[in-house]
């Protein structure tokens, strides 16, 4: 009953907004939070780009979202985020030819055994860190082109339960927990945020907490969890409700760059008394580190 009380507080006006000319990009938006964010900014007037690993399924979602928005202006790009060389080739075409106003980083995947991507990468790795650093990093060019640029990542709650952790990047050490793998990645894209926001003044950062919500991912990625849990879990517009909000409101800009969400609110990023604070240092080794391995995929040709 989370999302029933916090809703109670919300202003409706602050999402009755016109984005009629703004250019939104939604990874991972052929289903769940990603396909109702889509939907509700298409509503709005939004100009949408949907960027999806799985044609047939986006292709449904791209007309569904049509359908019954009306809005004709929702555009297909088939990428998989997990494919660095990919990322980077998809970024460049894109600032060549679109304007955007804001980024969201919704695609994720939680893999439950240690799976490779045809790089030699740990998939969740790959998806969740270095294919958000990636295309977060390559888009920031054409973000800081515009006014009142944004950018949202969607992470999530377990990430409290991690401590950055910048020596097993690819969770190469002992045994391996696709859960505990996910939430790392998860504390990664806070720290990814925060740094942003203080490198990026003109650019509007934030990450959050969708809540626990029914989503074809959560069903696949986590099974006892969905079935102990799903007469209570939300649905997927009530998880996407803050990303829309963080996307379009004028009151999420209000707030400080940087600040990790949950229900409109900002909220902390570390339990209390929990040990999950790490050196700055460490928080700079992983930018470091991230953009090391960004170049190694980066195409060298020109353009």
């Amino acid at each position: 009953g989370g999302y029933e009380s916090a809703s109670k507080h919300f202003n409706p006006a602050d999402v009755e907004v016109d984005v009629h000319g703004r250019s939104f990009l939604v990874t991972g938006s052929n289903s769940g939070i990603g396909k109702a964010t889509a939907k509700e900014i298409a509503r709005r007037g939004g100009t949408v780009h949907l960027v999806c690993r799985n044609k047939e399924r986006a292709q449904v979602a791209q007309e569904e979202i049509v359908t019954e928005t009306g809005n004709q202006n929702i555009f297909l790009h088939i990428v998989d985020i997990s494919n660095p060389k990919e990322v980077w080739k998809f970024s460049e075409k894109f600032r060549n030819e679109h304007k955007l106003n804001v980024l969201i980083n919704n695609a994720g995947c939680m893999v439950n055994n240690r799976e490779l991507t045809e790089d030699g990468l740990e998939k969740n790795f790959a998806t969740n860190t270095l294919g958000t650093y990636i295309l977060t990093t390559a888009l920031l060019p054409l973000l800081e082109k515009e006014a009142d640029a944004r950018v949202i990542t969607v992470s999530s709650g377990g990430m409290l339960v991690q401590k950055l952790n910048i020596s097993d990047l690819q969770s190469e050490k002992g045994t391996f927990d696709g859960t505990m793998v996910y939430a790392q990645n998860k504390r990664q894209q806070v720290v990814l945020t925060e740094q942003w926001a203080k490198a990026h003044r003109n650019v509007h950062f934030s990450v959050m907490h969708p809540g626990w919500a029914d989503t074809p991912a959560v069903r696949s990625s986590m099974p006892d969890f969905y079935e102990k849990m799903k007469n209570s879990l939300r649905t997927e517009a009530q998880g996407a409700d803050t990303v829309v909000w963080l996307a379009i409101s004028a009151e999420a800009t209000k707030l400080p760059s940087g600040l990790f969400f949950q229900d409109r609110q900002p909220v902390a990023t570390h339990l209390p008394l929990a040990s999950t604070h790490s050196p700055p240092e460490d928080e700079e080794k992983l930018m470091e580190v991230l953009e090391e391995f960004s170049q190694k995929f980066r195409s060298s040709s020109p353009g």
